[in-house]
């Protein structure tokens, strides 16, 4: 498996321009978050001679491929087993308190879509698995034969924002009574059957529920909301945090940490600002950026991208 021919790295060129103020110190240290199949982390190894980079996933097929790709760095690179979460333990277990920047590139990796046996992909059939680590966890299809209507209709709602959820929660209750639903054909059959004709041409009708079965699996979004902050308090002053997210939730926790990191924690009506409450990051960039048309034409899946920066540019108080 070659992964430069599997795999393209979204708004690469901007996200090293982005990181390159912060990472081009001497001595810097760099946290890819996401390490994926590596090929953020290989330009950021080309590009800055002097920069130690820890890689961090759950995945054990992306390390061992990220590993044999970016083995010619030597101890410049360090790859941890662990989900970005843990961020905080695997900067320490480096030998690191701080950190200069640090890359989250949130949601599916394209190895997991590739791989029809992992289960990601509605179009085509494998076991419903979708575990980014495999070594752990419940598959997609333990969730499908135990959650009840309620649960299945919660995660459909707030992780898929599913507008037919209760629809699709019945229709999989009754299928799973007649037999257990352990492929994705089996689910994309019993979802389209419960779509309404009229919207059977709105959108594939899979798409939703897959991607929300996907965060209840891996527990993304806790794991995100846990890393967020974590990852900004390792940075040092004039640090940089950039995060690329796929899906609306992610992308408004994002907005959220950001806007209140960089903003006054003052009481309001001081004539002047204090030290102690001023905000502790700036935005880098103006709202979410997204790829430019011609990657957009040239690799599909930069399409939803939401790419946010900040820099800290004060110690926490």
């Amino acid at each position: 498996m070659n992964p430069n021919e599997i795999h393209t790295p979204v708004m690469l060129e901007r996200c090293v321009e982005l990181l390159q103020p912060a990472i081009s110190r001497p001595g810097a240290v760099f946290v890819d978050a996401t390490l994926g199949m590596g090929g953020h982390s290989e330009a950021i190894l080309d590009r800055f001679d002097g920069l130690t980079l820890i890689g961090l996933d759950r995945d054990t097929d992306a390390l061992r491929i990220a590993g044999e790709r970016l083995a010619r760095f030597g101890d410049r690179f360090r790859p941890v087993h662990t989900v970005y979460d843990g961020i905080a333990d695997a900067v320490d277990g480096e030998g690191f308190s701080q950190i200069d920047g640090v890359l989250f590139d949130l949601g599916v990796s394209s190895l997991q879509l590739d791989m029809a046996e992992r289960g990601f992909a509605y179009a085509k059939d494998a076991p419903l698995d979708m575990r980014m680590d495999q070594t752990q966890g419940v598959r997609a299809a333990d969730i499908l034969a135990t959650y009840s209507e309620g649960q299945l209709r919660r995660i459909f709602e707030v992780y898929g924002e599913e507008k037919l959820a209760g629809r699709y929660a019945r229709a999989i209750l009754s299928a799973r009574e007649v037999a257990p639903i352990e492929t994705s054909s089996q689910l994309v059959s019993i979802l389209t059957d419960a779509t309404p004709g009229a919207l059977l041409s709105a959108g594939h009708p899979a798409k939703r529920v897959f991607q929300a079965l996907r965060i209840e699996v891996n527990a993304e979004l806790a794991a995100v909301e846990a890393a967020i902050p974590a990852a900004m308090s390792l940075l040092n002053v004039g640090g940089r945090i950039v995060v690329m997210s796929y899906q609306s939730l992610e992308d408004r926790f994002v907005k959220r940490a950001f806007a209140a990191a960089s903003s006054s924690t003052g009481p309001k009506g001081l004539p002047v600002e204090l030290e102690e409450f001023a905000p502790r990051f700036r935005l880098v960039t103006k709202g979410a950026e997204l790829a430019d048309e011609a990657e957009r034409q040239r690799n599909p899946r930069s399409i939803p991208v939401r790419t946010r920066a900040a820099e800290r540019v004060r110690e926490a108080r």
